[in-house]
């Protein structure tokens, strides 16, 4: 569990590092302008991670199910090599498949007012601005969020699912709290992640006519709510990392 929670605490960490340039340059105003190669290397970075980061919650929920419905076989299955195996078809699996969509942006021909709706560079911002035909990115585009975004989701109410059941099958009541109780944080985690994409995504969608300020509200929330609310869900419900933090606490105070 503390390896997955590493690499999502890693992901976050990236995600604030490839947006803060921007981000706080804007909020700043010491910048107002990007350069296309500099918003075509963020957005490839911002979309990367973001799948990323789905990938590692759908690793914690099965994480969840084999620790809950065969605890006795946990290690024998989660092994160093299984995890390190894991962590690298996460990074392949993020980053091999967005390439050809982004290289596409390279060659559009982008004659719209050049006006981002966020203080950082999305996909959706891009081929919005181009007058080039965009069917290739809207089509792999939408292939990528259903195989990999939606596909996660499925996967983990799936597994949240089979949870369930095998939770409802233990006769003690207190074992069945204390079973669901360590599945409440990668709740947490799953809704802060995957609420904000929803969002931002109606936002595009259907929300031409709402106010900028809506769609730049939303594009901060779905940036800096999840590196914000992690750290804190697995403080409070982690017993480990809680005595650590409050240990470290004692100690600067002393």
């Amino acid at each position: 569990m503390f390896y997955f929670l590493a690499m999502l605490a890693l992901t976050d960490l990236c995600v604030g590092l490839s947006t803060m340039h921007t981000v706080l340059g804007i909020l700043w105003g010491l910048i107002q302008e990007i350069t296309l190669d500099s918003c075509i290397a963020q957005s490839y970075f911002i979309h990367g991670l973001s799948f990323m980061e789905s990938s590692v919650l759908l690793t914690m929920a099965f994480d969840r199910y084999i620790a809950i419905c065969n605890p006795l076989r946990y290690n024998s299955i989660l092994t160093n090599d299984k995890i390190i195996k894991v962590g690298l078809a996460i990074l392949c699996r993020s980053s091999l498949l967005i390439p050809p969509v982004i290289i596409r942006l390279k060659f559009l021909n982008y004659c719209r007012p050049h006006i981002l709706s966020h203080s950082f560079c999305l996909h959706q911002d891009l081929i919005r601005m181009a007058c080039s035909d965009i069917r290739f990115n809207s089509i792999y585009g939408l292939a990528l969020v259903i195989s990999n975004l939606l596909l996660d989701a499925v996967l983990i109410i799936i597994s949240y699912i089979m949870i369930l059941h095998a939770v409802l099958a233990i006769a003690s009541r207190e074992e069945r709290i204390k079973s669901l109780q360590t599945c409440v944080s990668h709740i947490c985690a799953v809704l802060v992640f995957y609420i904000p994409i929803i969002g931002l995504t109606m936002v595009h969608r259907f929300g031409r006519h709402l106010s900028p300020l809506v769609h730049v509200l939303m594009g901060n929330i779905y940036i800096l709510f999840p590196p914000l609310m992690n750290p804190i869900i697995y403080s409070i419900k982690t017993q480990q990392i809680r005595r650590r933090v409050q240990r470290l606490f004692h100690l600067k105070g002393m």
